[in-house]
């Protein structure tokens, strides 16, 4: 169990307007902080106010990227529980990325107490109307003052936490999407599996010139064939062709093996649906869409669980889906997936973890 000191902040801020949160924008009184000495372990626990922290212009993650990050969120249910949804798949997965980064792995359940811990002191931040909640952000970076590519010796550990509305301006209507041939984001062996900066600092360019086409996202393509879909955007991703999901397969280790991903494929499973995990070439979606078979696609993630996709662009070629508006199954897993996170529906799963106050 960890001890974790408490330095509680002398100067609260005001808090945002929850009517008009965005995303990210905001960041509550306190933090989390631990930190890695190669022969020690993590040590020193502590949460305090949240603030710019030391870093030597020398520290090994500002020149070689040896750095991970998490998102999961905290809800206020009705009846004023917070609970966490499915916060130890994000821990596995942190585990997976700093092994995958050399990073040194933490305690599973040192994790987990210290979001709860984080999530309690800052409790009254976590905003109450319809469709907002607590972005949870846990990250880890290499600290060592060193001018040479080797594995780090010394880390920081630090959890951070932002009051927050939708991801897309847009909310749950359809968006539009941009498929791009030039650049790709991951490759097979990789990195693309891990949840690391450098993968989407990769993906901006893309994301810039989708943006100035008048596109929200980018449909990114396989890095060695340049014909199957890996993700959209920061998101994974689903298409319902002639009645059945499918989503791209994980095998090739490019892809993020997202939370919200796997419960979309429990549930659809659970209500009969045949899902498809496997790869997907776009010409597949051209062909079904000149058909009359492509029924709807939707991208699914924890910023904004279920975004659906009203048109793919590629070039001249563009698809139009279910009219431009959300279709059914996205509808029914968005519904269903926010009922079970904010409390609303019994959770007959086990995957909400409620903190205790």
């Amino acid at each position: 169990m960890l001890d974790i000191k408490f330095i509680p902040t002398q100067n609260p801020k005001p808090k945002p307007d929850w009517s008009k949160l965005g995303f990210g924008k905001y960041f509550t009184d306190h933090m989390f902080v631990m930190d890695y000495t190669e022969g020690k372990g993590w040590h020193d626990p502590r949460i305090v106010p949240f603030g710019d922290i030391t870093l030597s212009p020398a520290a090994m993650v500002l020149h070689y990227g040896q750095e991970m990050f998490e998102g999961l969120k905290a809800y206020l249910s009705p009846d004023g529980r917070i609970l966490l949804f499915r916060p130890q798949k994000n821990i596995e997965r942190m585990n997976e990325t700093n092994r995958r980064l050399c990073i040194p792995e933490v305690d599973p359940d040192d994790v987990l107490e210290a979001i709860k811990a984080i999530v309690r002191t800052d409790r009254d931040w976590i905003p109450s109307l319809p469709g907002t909640s607590l972005y949870i952000r846990p990250f880890i970076f290499a600290t060592d003052p060193y001018l040479g590519v080797r594995i780090s010796q010394t880390y920081k550990f630090m959890i951070i936490l932002s009051p927050v509305g939708a991801y897309y301006e847009s909310g749950i209507n359809p968006v539009k999407i941009y498929v791009e041939r030039d650049y790709v984001r991951a490759v097979k062996g990789g990195t693309g599996r891990a949840k690391v900066g450098g993968n989407y600092a990769a993906s901006l360019i893309g994301q810039k010139r989708a943006a100035e086409l008048g596109y929200a996202q980018v449909l990114w393509l396989d890095g060695v064939h340049r014909k199957y879909i890996d993700e959209v955007g920061s998101m994974n991703v689903f298409f319902v062709i002639d009645g059945e999901v499918h989503t791209p397969s994980l095998e090739d280790g490019a892809i993020l093996p997202g939370v919200t991903r796997a419960s979309c494929i429990e549930l659809l499973r659970d209500w009969g649906y045949k899902v498809h995990e496997r790869r997907i070439a776009f010409d597949e979606l051209v062909e079904a869409s000149k058909r009359g078979g492509l029924n709807e696609a939707f991208g699914t993630g924890t910023a904004a669980v279920i975004s659906p996709i009203g048109e793919l662009c590629d070039g001249d070629t563009k698809i139009i889906l279910n009219e431009g508006k959300i279709g059914p199954i996205a509808q029914r897993l968005y519904d269903e997936l926010t009922a079970i996170q904010w409390g609303k529906v019994p959770d007959t799963r086990g995957w909400s973890v409620e903190v205790e106050v």
